[in-house]
């Protein structure tokens, strides 16, 4: 897999015009689909929340830093 950042970058610029141009009602139609696809993911996480990872919380507390 090779990285070519102007490529990658001229893909998000024309995905973006794309976009803009496109009618409200379809941004929205988007959205919306969007909004479905991440209630999909949270509902996942939650039925298998025993196999997320979680970071613990240090041993002792943090000191604030100085200023």
């Amino acid at each position: 897999m090779t990285f070519d950042l102007q490529r990658i970058m001229e893909s998000k610029r024309a995905w973006r015009r794309s976009l803009a141009q496109r009618p409200v009602a379809e941004k929205l139609a988007l959205l919306d689909a969007l909004r479905d696809r991440a209630r999909t993911i949270r509902a996942v996480g939650k039925r298998q929340g025993a196999m997320v990872f979680r970071e613990s919380p240090p041993e002792r507390p943090l000191k604030p830093p100085k200023i």
